[in-house]
């Protein structure tokens, strides 16, 4: 498949953006609750598609929630219970960088859980999203679909960019040595959670571009939002001065004119 060139894709990206702000005014307006989790192969891109969801959407409705490994503490807890908390309120958006389904992959393939423990997560994750869904949560999940040979060549990029460095991990890493764990893993976890009243949504990722396209316009489509009428703004005439005087900027301390060294002794 040919990859989405960058013109029209920037073109219909701004589009969706626009799209998914007006989405958010409904949510916002009426109270609605939507979660939206990304999962998938690591560097499959889920990284990319959120900040292309939450680039122009107000951080106090959209939350981006990445959870780091539980403590202790939360190891002793009922599984579900550290991810509730995050969940929305009324007229709030979730966008889950990994979610609960940790325990179907990483944990399942790392041995960080027992088969046990698997198995009822296994049982319980169904049940779980069938009882957020009725009490009227918007769930969306996402798979983000890559090749090994494309993951492999991702990692590659990544090892040569000091830039990216840090997105790669141990654990990434060894997830080459266990792609087909991950795969067995991957499709127990799907026999089990792929529900009609939560189905997994499979965005093919080989091209970062048309996923990012191809995931936000499902978004929009799926979740029955209404353009909410504008609000009128309107700009206040600045009052009169009354004597005001601004204290001396020596007084300050100010931040260097580093932009200033850019322009050399020109200044032009």
């Amino acid at each position: 498949m040919a990859r989405l060139p960058r013109v029209p894709y920037e073109t219909e990206l701004l589009r969706l953006q626009g799209e998914l702000v007006h989405m958010q005014e409904w949510v916002r307006t009426t109270g609605a609750r939507l979660v939206v989790v990304f999962e998938g192969r690591d560097a499959a891109g889920k990284g990319g598609a959120i900040k292309r969801v939450a680039e122009y959407l107000n951080p106090r409705v959209c939350r981006i929630v990445a959870l780091p490994a539980p403590s202790e503490r939360e190891r002793s807890q009922w599984y579900f219970q550290r991810y509730i908390e995050h969940l929305p309120a009324a007229g709030e958006i979730v966008l889950l960088d990994r979610s609960w389904y940790n325990r179907g992959g990483v944990e399942r393939v790392m041995g960080f859980c027992t088969p046990d423990e698997h198995a009822r997560f296994l049982r319980q994750c169904p049940v779980f999203e069938e009882l957020l869904v009725e009490d009227g949560i918007l769930l969306r999940k996402y798979w983000f679909s890559v090749s090994d040979a494309e993951q492999e060549r991702r990692f590659r990029d990544r090892m040569k960019d000091p830039m990216r460095q840090w997105k790669l991990s141990p654990m990434d890493l060894e997830s080459i040595t266990r792609w087909e764990d991950y795969s067995r893993a991957k499709d127990e976890m799907f026999a089990h959670t792929d529900t009609p009243t939560s189905p997994w949504l499979v965005v093919e990722a080989e091209d970062k571009r048309r996923a990012r396209i191809n995931m936000i316009a499902h978004l929009l489509d799926s979740v029955p939002w209404q353009p909410v009428p504008g609000r009128k703004l309107k700009l206040p005439k600045r009052p009169p001065q009354r004597g005001y005087q601004r204290p001396p900027r020596e007084r300050f301390h100010e931040v260097p004119d580093h932009a200033a060294t850019l322009l050399g002794d020109g200044g032009a």
